[in-house]
């Protein structure tokens, strides 16, 4: 009855779980999260609360925290992930008062806060289970509300991210689940050569070769695109057309995701091959460098390496993910090289070497 008592008096006032605001814990997720500016005086990080929430319907889990402060003061947040995930905040002009002391969580969302002095700021650093992503998190200030006695808030929002799969690679590429990705196509010309070839005419060149010797190897090859058209469909947002290029390896629980593309820049002096990595899972960096390795041997261009980035396609599939840049094409020489049907096999037979290179490589690692 106590507790009936209790939920009523809170939708009363319109408190939400933490005793935030209902109509706040709506609030646009901003990174930074701007206060106003703060006095020449450091400013007390007082009183932290909590909460651990999961949906009932999702399973989705979620931490809210937040932290009292004594006058208005800016937020922000920033990821690291290496050695360990983490999520820094840091909230300025401010000092941990007494009461504050570092947090141990069960592991779910979070397992550990800590309150730590930087110069005249506060670093409240989260220990994560599983990296995160921007869209995980938030962090964002509250005014102070004289009426509902409530001080000058920084509230921080955790996400459980979502677990990587679990892969457990054999040898060779029978049975293998292949996504190939031909990058742009239909309304996305891409990158364009001195002479006027187009990227997507390329990376759809070698991606329908690559797909034959796949599948002559035993190998199960699901392209993004057959054809030089929008994956997305005409009129999509950049967002929309890499989203959906990403959600054909994930609704086929690839195997491994492979996006080919061509290089460009501003001096056409530039040239060679790359191939780009996000290290999401055990096995990014290993596709890469075993597709770099091959590439190389096949097209005995400049070897820029195997490099990390944040593009979407290798970001967002779920699965081990490259892709590579087989040159530049805005270097007239290497633009004749990617328009040759003789250098697109030799590329094609690069890619599929370098992939079996990597199966062979993850099954000795499992």
């Amino acid at each position: 009855m106590r507790k009936i008592v209790l939920l009523l008096l809170l939708t009363l006032f319109g408190v939400s779980w933490l005793g935030i605001d209902a109509a706040a814990a709506a609030m646009p997720s901003a990174k930074p999260a701007v206060g106003q500016a703060v006095g020449s005086k450091n400013l007390e990080l007082s009183q932290v609360r909590w909460a651990n929430h999961t949906e009932a319907l999702t399973g989705a889990a979620k931490l809210r925290l937040v932290m009292d402060v004594s006058g208005p003061v800016k937020a922000s947040g920033v990821v690291i992930n290496a050695p360990t995930p983490r999520l820094v905040v840091t909230v300025t002009g401010t000092t941990p008062g007494k009461g504050v002391a570092d947090l141990t969580f069960d592991g779910q969302v979070v397992e550990k806060v800590s309150f730590d002095i930087s110069g005249t700021d506060t670093k409240v650093t989260f220990d994560l289970p599983l990296k995160v992503e921007a869209s995980d998190y938030k962090v964002f200030t509250l005014p102070s509300d004289a009426k509902a006695n409530k001080p000058f808030r920084v509230v921080v929002d955790i996400n459980k991210p979502l677990p990587l799969p679990d892969f457990s690679f054999t040898a060779g590429l029978k049975n293998k689940v292949i996504v190939i990705d031909p990058g742009h196509g239909g309304s996305d010309s891409g990158a364009i050569g001195p002479s006027r070839y187009q990227e997507k005419t390329v990376t759809l060149a070698v991606a329908q070769n690559v797909q034959d010797l796949l599948e002559k190897a035993g190998a199960k090859v699901i392209m993004t695109r057959q054809d030089d058209r929008d994956v997305f469909g005409s009129n999509a947002t950049d967002v929309e057309e890499l989203k959906a290029r990403s959600s054909v390896g994930n609704n086929y629980k690839a195997d491994i995701f492979l996006s080919i593309h061509a290089d460009s820049f501003s001096n056409p002096a530039a040239g060679g091959t790359t191939t780009y990595y996000y290290q999401k899972t055990l096995y990014d960096s290993m596709m890469a460098e075993a597709l770099q390795t091959s590439l190389i041997e096949a097209g005995n261009l400049q070897d820029r390496g195997a490099r990390t980035a944040n593009f979407y396609v290798i970001k967002r599939t779920q699965m081990p993910a490259a892709l590579v840049e087989l040159a530049f094409i805005s270097n007239p020489n290497e633009e004749k090289l990617l328009s040759s049907p003789g250098f697109q096999q030799k590329m094609s037979l690069g890619i599929v070497r370098g992939l079996e290179r990597f199966f062979d490589q993850a099954a000795k690692l499992n």
